[in-house]
This record gives C-alpha cells, structure tokens and sequence, in this order.
C-alpha cells in the first residue's frame, strides 16, 4: 500500500533541512544535546503554532500521542520541561535565520523579481507579561516588545523581521535595514525622517509617504489633476531649508526632485503625499499609499491565527524563537495554499490544515470528503432490504 504522509509532514518538506542543519552546527545548537535535538523543537513549536497548543503541556501531551507519525518525519515528542530548557537556551538568531533560508526557498510564485518590487514598513506592538519587564520594560505601558516587517505587497509576505523591546523608535530600527535599489517602500508618520528619506533616493530607491501638517515644501509647478477626482492636486516641490536643530546645516533632501500629491480619501480626510517618484500617475502614487493597510492586515492576521499573543515562556530567548517560528509557519502556510490550494484563501486553508494536521491526507485535498477506504474482500457484504 502506498504511504501517505501526515498534513504536518507535507508541511515540513517545505523546510529546506540540508541548510536548516548547517545552521544549528554554525550556531553550536546540538552541541551536549543528549534528547531533544533543535529539528525536534522546531517541529514541536511548529505544531504548536499550526494546532493552537495553549501551553508546554499541551504541546508535550499532544506529540506524545502522535509519536508514530513523529517518527516518520524523524523527531521525537519532547517532554515538557525538556522543551522549556530548549526554549530558553538554544539561540534565537538560528530560527530567524531559518526564516530567511524558507523564504529563499520558497515556491516560485512567490519569489518574484526584486526588482520594481514594493515594500512596505511598519511595525507593530504586542504586550507581554509583567515578568518580562527586566528586558522588555516600556515607561508606563508595562512590558511590551515590536515586530518590525519589510512586507512585500506584490507577494503578499514579510521577507524581513526584527525583534525589538517597544521603546525602540520604528525610524531608528528602519536605518539598519537592507535597501533593494528600484524598489518602492512605503510607510507612515512613524518613519518621518528627512534623513532616511534621503538615504533611500540615494540608494536608488523610491519612497511614498505622508507630510506632517507643519512641513511646507517650496513649490517649483503644478501638474494637472482629472476634474472631479480624489486626487486634488500635484505639485513638483523641493525641500530644501535648513534643520532647526543644527543651525547651518543643509537639508538632506536639499537638491532632491519631489512630488506632493493631496488626496481626498473616504472619510473626507485629505492626505498630503510624498514622493521621489517624478513619472508614475499621482492616482498610482496615492494607490501606493493606500496598499500600506495591507501590512496592518498582515499583523491582524498573525495575531488572531497563530500563537503570538499569548507565550508560552516569559524570557526573551523564548520569545523571540516563538514569534520567528510563528513567521515560518506564515511561510510554510503561504507557500503550501498557493502549491495546492490557489484558489482558496489562507485563512480557509490554515483552518483546514488545523482540523487535519496529523491526519494521512494530501494537502490539496483538505477540501474534499475523505476517500473511503476499499472494501476488505474477506468481509461478508449483507444486503438489507
């Protein structure tokens, strides 16, 4: 008979083993490991993730139960206490690796071309207990940390993440990431920075974003609008005084080419774009910005489908694997729905891989009525009328 391998298991033929094994021996994670190896602990926080487990006993007990079909994906079920030791010691920074190294390997449909690609910045806060205030304390707001995600639109998923305590400003975690040059990234207030957005025109990239209220750009010419149309006005403008806190310094924008384009959204509210972009539409450059709720999306999504709210440990090493592995599940999530369920959303999908997930089904039959088994020749068939 022809072996079928469990949801969980298809799932984890994603993973790209081979390198997710020279990251634990580059980062020593084996090493006077004599139970629970890291491939063990993956797979058991990616179950937890993928079935809901509310706790390390519930993560234990529910493994242990399946300790047949663990064995075909070559790990064992760990003991609670065991996974907590894992969780609080095995470094943090292989699972964001490994993060990267599933999304390099991802199906083709979503590794599109970097290029002309658009991306979008935001961050977003998650409060955490009040035992995790020794690393994690911000003023008042109690114990809380930010996801900071370069989210790509066109894709529909995060290629980047970091993991900071909340008091770190959106701006000052922005500057350290990486530039792709004819890329578009788009962002808000929070990354309001004439600095930074002068590091991104000279990286070659475009940027959208809004003008604060007191920021009066010198205009150079008006370009014309559609009458009657949300877009109200485009303007060529420049910016190119000095900053207030450093007397005699010269703007960075100073010599830049920019766009203003007002636009009237539903509300009524008028919003005052900006961009280094001179030669799309002004209704694709206030398109642009509208694409920005896509990310807000994204981050309500984690949060009401996978573990990311609530922890399962209060140190920071634990915390930061769990919130990695729930982005790998994303991944995985992402890339087995587009494989073998293109036509369904992610949120179907996810709630079927959940009812399924130890179950010897193909993925792209999660949809359908189970095959029944064949009928067995030595049992008598009965015709009752």
């Amino acid at each position: 008979m022809r072996h079928q391998n469990s949801v969980l298991h298809q799932l984890l033929q994603v993973v790209p083993w081979g390198r997710f094994e020279a990251l634990v021996d580059r980062h020593g994670a084996d090493q006077r490991v004599r139970r629970l190896s890291t491939k063990s602990q993956l797979v058991a926080l990616l179950h937890a993730q993928l079935s809901g487990a509310q706790s390390l006993r519930e993560i234990a007990a529910t493994l242990e139960s399946h300790k047949a079909r663990l064995y075909h994906a070559g790990v064992i079920a760990p003991a609670r206490s065991t996974l907590a030791d894992a969780n609080a010691k095995r470094p943090a920074a292989l699972f964001a690796e490994l993060f990267a190294e599933v999304l390099r390997c991802a199906h083709p449909g979503l590794r599109r071309q970097a290029r002309e690609a658009v991306h979008l910045i935001d961050a977003t806060s998650i409060r955490l207990n009040a035992l995790s205030l020794d690393w994690a304390d911000y003023a008042a707001h109690g114990a809380a940390l930010k996801i900071h995600v370069d989210y790509r639109a066109s894709d529909a998923i995060p290629t980047a993440f970091t993991i900071t305590p909340a008091r770190i400003n959106d701006i000052t975690q922005a500057k350290t990431m990486a530039l792709e040059a004819d890329a578009t990234y788009v962002f808000d207030l929070g990354y309001y920075d004439f600095s930074w957005f002068s590091a991104l025109h000279a990286a070659g990239c475009r940027f959208v974003t809004r003008l604060k209220s007191h920021t009066r750009p010198r205009v150079l010419g008006e370009r014309s609008v559609p009458p009657g149309d949300a877009v109200r006005a485009d303007r060529d403008v420049c910016i190119d005084g000095r900053l207030k806190s450093v007397r005699g310094q010269r703007h960075p924008l100073s010599g830049v080419a920019l766009r203003e384009v007002e636009v009237v959204i539903a509300t009524g509210k008028t919003l005052r774009i900006l961009t280094n972009d001179l030669t799309a539409p002004a209704r694709a450059i206030a398109d642009l910005y509208k694409t920005r709720w896509l990310v807000e999306l994204f981050f309500r999504w984690i949060k009401q489908n996978l573990k990311i709210t609530r922890f399962l440990a209060v140190n920071e090493n634990a915390v930061r694997i769990q919130i990695a592995v729930a982005l790998i599940t994303f991944l995985l999530l992402r890339i087995a729905a587009t494989t073998h369920a293109p036509g369904m959303s992610l949120l179907a999908f996810a709630r079927l891989v959940r009812a399924n997930l130890m179950q010897l089904r193909p993925l792209g039959q999660l949809a359908k009525p189970p095959t029944p088994p064949p009928p067995d020749p030595r049992q008598l068939a009965l015709q009752l009328c």
